[in-house]
């Protein structure tokens, strides 16, 4: 597998992780290797936010936001060595939604 495909993999697996945590359906710190603290800590308060929006308003909607999200393409560039930014299409029961990515290839991942 070349550099670039591989890296289309681990963001594609990241931006799914990601949407199945908005959705309540997977633990933040299943993340943790892969984001840095302040992208995880930003990730677990948004979750929390949707959760506590759900909670507070009963809104059916808002309880169908990132849920059954399936990426349906990614674009990766290699802006620097060893540094990628990647564009995600995500779809899910409410809407299609973009998400931007950067990947940094560091010695502990």
């Amino acid at each position: 597998m070349d550099e670039t495909a591989e890296v289309r993999a681990i963001a594609r697996g990241t931006v799914q992780a990601a949407m199945e945590v908005l959705a309540g359906i997977r633990p933040v710190h299943q993340l943790a290797r892969r984001l840095d603290p302040r992208c995880l800590g930003n990730l677990q308060h948004r979750a929390s936010l949707i959760r506590r929006e759900i909670t507070r308003t009963g809104n059916p909607a808002l309880a169908r936001l990132h849920r059954n999200s399936i990426v349906r393409s990614v674009r990766v560039c290699e802006v620097a060595e060893g540094v990628f930014e990647a564009s995600a299409v995500v779809v899910d029961d409410v809407r299609a939604r973009a998400v931007a990515v950067r990947l940094e290839r560091s010695k502990q991942v």
